[in-house]
């Protein structure tokens, strides 16, 4: 299930140096592997606007694109406290202070970038999410799919980013 659009809160926004709405992902953070060449670097994001009483964030990227039938979990971090409003590119290889990364759908833990199948163009949506719970059930070990739901019984607002890419190798 897509993380699009669900609650989308007026004035709660998700902006990042690198990523920008309908823009394509740069090559530093594209996944490594796979018959795809970038960094598999996690991008810069930051936030602001959040509702009231959030008490914790998340962040996902998800491809509804991609041809599983269910899309693609790209990132998912969460736990991290309500004082935060940024992470530094590379976050994604290692999460500030007691925020825990769920593995991805590449089967590691942790970001693992954009690689669609070849001649295809992807959808890449981030997601921050505004918890109305300090900290989840879930764990590092927990499938994505299982956070996100998680996360959608949590939520009080969301704020995204979607982003293509694709190759025509």
């Amino acid at each position: 299930m897509t993380a699009q659009g669900f609650g989308q809160r007026v004035g709660f926004r998700l902006s990042s140096p690198t990523w920008h709405e309908g823009g394509t992902v740069p090559m530093e953070n594209v996944f490594n592997g796979s018959g795809c060449n970038g960094k598999n670097v996690s991008p810069a994001l930051s936030w602001s606007g959040a509702p009231q009483n959030t008490k914790s964030f998340a962040v996902t990227l998800f491809d509804p694109d991609a041809p599983t039938g269910h899309g693609f979990w790209h990132w998912t971090v969460f736990n991290l406290p309500a004082s935060t409003t940024e992470l530094a590119a590379g976050t994604g290889n290692r999460p500030p202070g007691t925020a825990i990364q769920a593995k991805n759908d590449w089967g590691t833990t942790g970001y693992g970038g954009p690689c669609p199948p070849s001649g295809s163009t992807h959808r890449y949506v981030l997601t921050v999410w505004a918890l109305n719970v300090e900290h989840l059930q879930s764990q590092a070990d927990t499938p994505p799919a299982k956070v996100a739901a998680e996360l959608r019984t949590h939520t009080l607002g969301t704020a995204q980013l979607t982003t293509r890419f694709g190759i025509g190798r």
